[in-house]
């Protein structure tokens, strides 16, 4: 049950709920993934990007099934919970939440840096209060800002892709799968890339706030899935054909220097404004999942329970919402994050692992497991194929959150006792 004062309300529907799940995926990822992913993959870039697919769709359909049964806030902090224990869900949550707090501060400093590079700290400060703000006046102004900034992106990459495919400069040679980088590679690229896909999750962490969530919920992760991935394919054959696996690896700004490679450089400085409002797009959607699972984590007693409060006028987690802006505001301000995205994907993917094991309970027919268990086994292999220090650390983080967990445990038995 819900404690009384902290219950969200329900006003997304299914447009709006697809809307968050795109303003998550189709986000600064497709602009900053696709050169990390081509430097770890060479030829095999598709290959990883089908990879990552592959286990995203895995994770999309055990997220919709359990979202079904438990529409609460925090999405696979409640399912494994439910599912396998406290210690379990507690440890999703705690991934997710220092995961993404790190995206956050990643995606604001990616604003800064387009916007203002210069000035790149100060501008990452200002979006991040400007978003919380926006945040805390209710979850239909953030769907609101959501459509648009999905528009423009949407906008922005269609001009890509047609630029470099209408250009006659696109080599079909260039588009050859092959494993130049070995199967390691195409593994790391597939695991950088799923960060690009992790957005989905948003929708689940909004559960609570969505209208008719047992039907609305299954039906808006995979039609998100679906169409972010028809995207990010487009834009993948479109910018290797221009640049080839060779440029693109090289590639600061993989979608600028293909549209300057397409003979089209007019362009260049849209794609980098549309580069920005994707990062504002999945800062956005970013603090919403985060502030959600702080929440419900909250709730539960392992993060200060002041932080399951609702505004009782505009039905946000208010507190939640202004410790998390207070915390990537902080880190933005001080710290160069922008290298995160491999630490954020490990933490995410060990999330979604929580998540395949809580959908391998619901059922004991053979064929309903094979989905969970393929996105579990695939979560693991992504996760471990990730840069070394992305592991390590990220490896140490879920070692802090268990530690503090049998701590506060063994504190409150002590204290019980």
């Amino acid at each position: 049950m819900t404690p009384s004062g902290t219950a969200l309300r329900r006003t997304l529907g299914l447009r709006d709920a697809v809307v968050v799940g795109l303003g998550s995926m189709i986000g600064a990822g497709v602009f900053s993934a696709l050169g990390p992913a081509a430097r770890a993959a060479g030829s095999g870039l598709l290959a990883g990007l089908a990879l990552a697919a592959v286990v995203a769709y895995c994770n999309a359909m055990s997220s919709a099934r359990l979202a079904a049964l438990y529409p609460a806030s925090g999405g696979t902090y409640v399912y494994g919970r439910e599912r396998l224990g406290a210690f379990w869900g507690y440890l999703a949550g705690w991934a997710f939440v220092v995961g993404k707090t790190a995206s956050c501060a990643a995606m604001a400093l990616t604003v800064g840096a387009y916007v203002w590079p210069g000035q790149a700290h100060a501008v990452a400060v200002g979006a991040v209060v400007a978003l919380t703000a926006v945040n805390y006046g209710g979850i239909q102004k953030s769907a609101w800002l959501t459509r648009v900034i999905v528009a423009v992106v949407l906008a922005v990459l269609a001009a890509v892709v047609v630029a470099c495919l209408a250009s006659g400069r696109v080599g079909a040679g260039r588009l050859g799968v092959g494993l130049s980088s070995g199967v390691g590679g195409v593994l790391q690229a597939a695991g950088l890339l799923f960060f690009a896909f992790a957005g989905y999750a948003r929708i689940a962490t909004l559960g609570e706030e969505v209208r008719d969530p047992a039907r609305t919920i299954p039906r808006a992760i995979p039609l998100a899935l679906g169409i972010a991935l028809v995207v990010y394919a487009c834009v993948a054959v479109a910018v290797l054909g221009v640049l080839g696996a060779g440029r693109l690896r090289q590639a600061e700004a993989p979608l600028a220097e293909a549209v300057r490679a397409a003979g089209v450089p007019g362009l260049v400085p849209v794609v980098r404004a549309g580069a920005a409002v994707a990062a504002l797009g999945s800062l956005l959607a970013l603090i919403l999942g985060v502030s959600r699972t702080t929440l419900a984590m909250a709730r539960d007693g392992h993060l200060p329970g002041a932080l399951a409060a609702v505004h009782p006028r505009f039905g946000v987690p208010h507190r939640a919402e202004l410790a998390v802006g207070a915390v990537v505001a902080v880190l933005a301000a001080t710290v160069d994050v922008r290298g995160a995205i491999g630490f954020s994907s490990f933490g995410v993917l060990a999330y979604y692992a929580v998540a395949n094991a809580s959908a391998w309970t619901l059922s004991p027919a053979p064929l309903s497991r094979v989905v969970p268990v393929v996105g579990l086994l695939g979560c693991a292999i992504l996760a471990l194929a990730l840069p070394f220090v992305s592991v390590a650390v990220g490896a140490g983080v879920l070692a802090v959150g268990a530690a503090a967990y049998g701590v506060r445990r063994w504190w409150a038995g002590r204290y019980a006792a």
